[in-house]
């Protein structure tokens, strides 16, 4: 089975026609793959029509559980499989249990969340990472269409992208 992808890429100098070229060609029924750039640039998530991250619920669950684990394992610890009175104060004491249960419910939650990201973005050590064109880290922006997902032609594309600003339009083919 053939496992090549190919890619236009239209490379654009300016932000602001980016912007303008993401929401035309969008209009036009393209299917933009990504874009990449040297900074971030403002708007450019909603033209492209990204939804809202939800990472922020599964820091809430994560933080949750932390915030469970760190009151269960306290609680059994000094209230129950070895209890002691530490300072005339009960076995199990809330107040006492409060800084412990904070920084486990901060740690879960961070180290959740990274854990979530890293799984949702596909970011494994043993992957190499797709170079569509080694100017995205200096002053250009590159904005990657998969030949596969589009129903259009390949030079209807490249005209597309000629039309709207891209200073030139190259193919890549990836492995």
């Amino acid at each position: 089975m053939d496992q090549r992808k190919n890619y236009l890429l239209g490379v654009y100098s300016d932000e602001d026609v980016l912007i303008k070229a993401i929401q035309k060609i969008r209009d036009a029924g393209i299917k933009i793959e990504d874009v990449f750039s040297p900074f971030p640039v403002h708007g450019i998530d909603d033209a492209l029509g990204y939804k809202r991250s939800r990472l922020t619920i599964v820091a809430f669950m994560f933080g949750a559980l932390g915030t469970t684990l760190a009151l269960t394992m306290q609680y059994w610890m000094l209230g129950i499989d070895w209890p002691m009175i530490i300072g005339g104060k009960n076995f199990a004491s809330l107040p006492t249990f409060i800084p412990v249960t904070f920084e486990f419910t901060v740690l879960l939650s961070a180290l959740g969340m990274v854990g979530t990201f890293l799984i949702i973005s596909d970011l494994k050590p043993y992957k190499r990472p797709r170079i569509f064109d080694i100017r995205i880290t200096d002053d250009k922006h590159v904005m990657a269409i998969d030949l596969a997902t589009n129903s259009s032609k390949k030079e209807e594309i490249r005209k597309l992208l000629q039309e709207n600003g891209a200073i030139e339009v190259n193919e890549k083919t990836f492995d």
